[in-house]
């Protein structure tokens, strides 16, 4: 509409200049025409009105003069604004061919849009068609994988409750097992009593055979230095009162507790013999094949939750990690300040208490030199309590039948040595540490002990 105004504005400025040129023409041309007529008159009257004419060609000739004037200025008047609506008409144009292009590309691109609605559309329904099926088959795998892990959860369940029953089978035995170790342990005690009463018999008897050796020895000698005969008299007084009271006192008491010691170790071999048997042929071996067959069905249920659990952590690894990094990189310019900050404050400390640490050090050089001989002495009586220990443990294994198998060298050191490795490390740490505080290098393996074995 802009245009179109703009067009009929300059259509009709064109038309009033056109209509004010042919007036002005008009104008011109009947002046000339009376101009003539009148020189045409002029020959009959030349005398008489020749005042008159002069006055009337002056008159004329300043009205032509004012008119040319007046064209000129119209003239030029008209010629600005030609040319002002020659500018005009070129902005119009220019605008018009604008225009034009405009509309050419909105056509375009009206076009193009049309086109990419239609492949769009096109697109998406191919897309949504291949969401659908990948939806139907990522549902029928769900259901595939609800079905297996009901199935599965059905096993665990059924493993569970096998692996409670042999739990509890295993409770029982354990506490039947206890049992008989500790019958086994009171008849043992009963033995090392009956034992302990033979050794103090044995060393009683010990003990008056060498008091009867030393009394012949001194009789023989007083026999030998013809010493008073009531000594011999005495000597076979005391000779025969010892050899009364051993053949009524001592003698049956030792016999019958020999006696008594052989009947209960023959008794107690009688009655564990039949529960040993029965543990050796039922109950281990049921228990043997029960955990075999826990472990076997467990493995894989073990395998997956394992394979389930590290598939787990690297994705939550993978997520966590960026946003580790940010923090990290967010906080480093303000550690980095609180660095710069803080330095100085601890250079003073350190520099203040260095001659605190000096003298410390100092004071505890002695002590400390003290304390690696004095565990240098210590770790000597602890291996060779370690071995007495080892071959204490390993003698008792092997004296049980239940144990038997496991009395070997590696399962019973491997405890022992772990134990004493570990305190040997803690102690080396801490002394270690206490060197570093106080300046003072504290090496085992200078000194020599942290080359033992055990």
């Amino acid at each position: 509409m802009d245009i179109l105004n703009r067009r009929s504005a300059g259509a009709s400025s064109s038309g009033f200049m056109a209509a004010l040129k042919l007036f002005i023409f008009t104008v011109f041309i009947s002046l000339i025409l009376t101009h003539i007529r009148a020189d045409a008159d002029s020959p009959f009257s030349v005398v008489d009105d020749e005042v008159q004419v002069s006055r009337s060609d002056g008159s004329d000739s300043v009205l032509i003069e004012l008119l040319k004037s007046k064209i000129h200025t119209l003239e030029s008047h008209i010629e600005e604004k030609a040319q002002e609506i020659k500018r005009k008409d070129e902005v119009i144009a220019t605008k018009e061919k604008i225009i034009k292009e405009k509309s050419n590309s909105i056509t375009s691109l009206q076009n193009e849009i049309g086109s990419l609605q239609k492949k769009g559309t096109l697109a998406a329904e191919e897309q949504l068609g291949k969401a659908h099926a990948r939806a139907e088959e990522l549902e029928r795998q769900v259901e595939k994988l609800k079905t297996d892990i009901e199935v599965k959860t059905k096993e665990k369940d059924l493993f569970k409750a096998r692996e409670e029953e042999a739990v509890k089978k295993t409770v029982k035995l354990n506490a039947k097992v206890e049992s008989l170790q500790k019958v086994i342990d009171e008849q043992k005690t009963k033995l090392r009593k009956t034992e302990r009463a033979l050794h103090v018999a044995e060393d009683e008897l010990m003990k008056v055979k060498s008091e009867y050796t030393s009394k012949t020895r001194e009789l023989m000698e007083v026999h030998g230095a013809w010493l008073p005969p009531w000594l011999a008299v005495h000597f076979s007084h005391y000779q025969s009162l010892l050899e009364k009271n051993w053949n009524v006192h001592a003698r049956p008491a030792l016999e019958m507790a020999m006696q008594k010691a052989i009947e209960k170790k023959a008794q107690l071999e009688e009655w564990a013999a039949p529960h040993v048997e029965t543990m050796k042929t039922k109950w281990i071996p049921a228990l043997t094949e029960q955990w075999m067959v826990v472990k076997t069905n467990a493995e894989p249920h073990v395998q997956m939750l394992t394979m389930k659990t590290l598939e787990i952590y690297e994705v939550s690894k993978n997520t966590v990690t960026p946003h580790i990094i940010r923090v990290q990189e967010i906080a480093d310019p303000y550690f980095q300040e609180l660095r710069k900050f803080s330095k100085p404050y601890i250079d003073q400390v350190a520099t203040s208490t260095r001659p605190h640490v000096d003298k410390i050090r100092t004071t505890l050089k002695p002590y400390t030199k003290k304390a690696v001989h004095a565990y240098g002495k210590f770790l000597e009586s602890a291996t060779v309590y370690h071995h007495q220990v080892q071959d204490a443990v390993h003698e008792k294994l092997k004296s049980h039948e239940l144990t038997r198998p496991l009395a070997t060298r590696e399962l019973v050191c491997w405890e022992l040595c772990f134990l004493a490795l570990r305190f040997k490390m803690d102690l080396v740490f801490w002394l270690q540490v206490a060197g570093n505080v106080f300046g003072n290098s504290i090496s085992f393996v200078k000194e020599g002990y942290g080359n033992r074995k055990f």
